[in-house]
């Protein structure tokens, strides 16, 4: 059957269950009762600390069939997952359900364990590199769960699934179990997304490179939530951990790109004393920030805050005194771990208080303008960042559907051509964030306002920005590209994309080879 967005969902999908529909980004607001809590009893007598992760593991109770759960902080420089799957399938167990948050190209070791089904199930919003292609190609016996960066905090606090055991990666701990990022070599700043593991995980166990004395003098997630603290040589390659800056794209294309965003946000009325801002790390978002810096300079403008992943360029805004606090779910560079360690309005957050759409009142409810990509987007405005235009897993939404639904103004930034693909369709190949929550698309050929927003759309009547339909811009790409051929998929179901509230958006095909 169709969804209310036009795509084809089946009330029943093997290996992940009964369908919840998408029925829009506003209709669940019920709420959901949180899971219960799980304690144990830690006498003085007792010690947490474990030096050899064979000895740690004899004493954790694995079995087949069991969840574990990851934090992506230390991204493509992440040795922890690997670490600990290597260990569970030498010691053969099976149909384990990863619950990661994200996963990158340094784990290519799943793919092997996906054929042999030691690894069955996967939960993340965000997967690229080899496991990315191996689910695109069929190699995982149970669909992937694609769940945005709040529908993950939503589906363990809810209960709707459970954790066994959490491996979470510290850059630095004590003995007992105080924990922080910001500190050791293998530093990466705020933990948000390890905060729902540590709270709900039936066992918790603290990985870390960097043993400090107790109690530790700063601390994120605290040792009230950590069963257990093993110390191993190293948890990441600092070098894949954070880049030293992020960049600002030089493409002339996307710097056009950036000066039109810019210059739409100052005519939009959000640009204002009190405003809040979030973008994405990408090179054109980046410009964006560069040009409303200026602007905000210009005008004496100070906002309330930005929020998201932090870069240091975002942590330059801060200290200029152009945003008065920082809400921080993960850091980018370098400068933005620093700037997470000195400074007291940069506010380390959870990913539930980022972006839960079922708790009281996420951080996205107060953002006022959000800059966003896309890999895709279509005439409804309907945006694609899970696959690339040839069907092929290579991101995730992680938070773009979160931020979409919850920012007053939520724009897309993207060239109109790349690599001889138009970024606008006809229709995305796979849906990630539903139109209704994306209020405008700027390229470098013109800008196009969501027909839903009536009210940016007579606000811009007179201006002299090069506002057009998308249907235009729609054409001025195909003039340019031709017509796209079809991407030829079998009737697998790979993947499920589940909406921040868990109906299912779109599902995603085995690639036909």
């Amino acid at each position: 059957m169709k969804n209310i967005l036009g795509r084809d969902i089946p009330e029943f999908i093997d290996g992940y269950g009964e369908v919840k529909q998408y029925e829009g980004y506003l209709s669940k607001k019920d709420g959901l009762i949180k899971k219960d809590f799980k304690f144990k009893t830690i006498t003085r007598e007792d010690s947490k600390l474990y030096r050899d992760l064979n000895e740690l593991m004899d004493r954790l109770p694995l079995r087949d069939g069991m969840v574990v759960s990851f934090h992506h902080h230390l991204r493509n420089g992440d040795f922890v997952l690997n670490m600990v799957m290597e260990e569970i399938a030498k010691r053969g167990y099976k149909d384990i359900t990863i619950a990661a948050s994200s996963i990158f190209p340094c784990h290519k070791g799943l793919v092997k364990m996906m054929e042999d089904k030691i690894v069955t199930g996967i939960y993340a919003a965000y997967i690229s590199g080899p496991v990315a292609e191996a689910i695109s190609n069929g190699k995982l016996s149970k669909p992937a769960i694609m769940h945005t960066h709040g529908g993950r905090a939503r589906i363990f606090e809810s209960g709707e699934r459970n954790i066994d055991i959490a491996f979470m990666a510290a850059p630095t701990s004590d003995e007992y179990g105080n924990i922080n990022g910001v500190d050791g070599k293998s530093a990466c700043g705020a933990l948000g997304y390890a905060h729902t593991d540590a709270e709900l995980a039936d066992i918790v166990v603290a990985i870390t490179d960097n043993l400090v004395e107790f109690p530790n003098s700063t601390i994120e997630i605290n040792q009230t939530n950590v069963d257990y603290v093993l110390v191993v040589d190293a948890i990441g390659d600092p070098k894949g951990i954070v880049s030293g800056t992020t960049q600002i794209t030089k493409n002339p294309i996307g710097l056009k790109v950036a000066d039109l965003t810019a210059k739409f946000i100052e005519e939009s009325g959000y640009l204002k004393n009190g405003m809040s801002f979030q973008t994405v790390a990408g090179g054109i978002s980046l410009a964006v920030a560069a040009q409303l810096k200026n602007i905000m300079k210009q005008k004496e403008l100070c906002g309330s805050f930005a929020s998201g992943g932090i870069t240091g360029y975002i942590v330059d805004m801060y200290k200029e005194g152009l945003f008065k606090a920082l809400f921080d779910v993960q850091c980018f560079d370098l400068e933005a771990i620093k700037s997470a360690k000195e400074n007291s309005a940069h506010i380390t957050m959870s990913a539930s208080m980022y972006a839960n759409a079922n708790n009281k009142g996420a951080v996205v409810n107060k953002l006022d303008v959000v800059i966003l990509g896309a890999t895709e987007i279509d005439t409804n405005f309907n945006v694609n960042v899970t696959t690339g235009s040839n069907g092929v897993i290579m991101g995730g939404s992680g938070g773009h559907s979160d931020t979409a639904a919850g920012s007053k103004l939520c724009i897309i930034v993207s060239q109109l051509v790349n690599s001889r693909l138009s970024v606008v369709k006809d229709k995305v190949t796979t849906l990630t964030t539903p139109g209704e929550t994306v209020d405008i698309l700027v390229t470098e050929r013109g800008i196009a306002i969501n027909p839903l927003r009536k009210d940016l759309i007579e606000r811009f009547k007179e201006s002299k920005l090069p506002i057009k339909t998308i249907e235009e811009l729609r054409a001025i790409a195909k003039a340019m590209t031709g017509q796209e051929n079809d991407i030829e998929f079998e009737d697998e179901i790979v993947a499920v994309v589940e909406y921040r509230d868990g109906t299912v958006i779109d599902t995603i095909k085995k690639i036909k080879n």
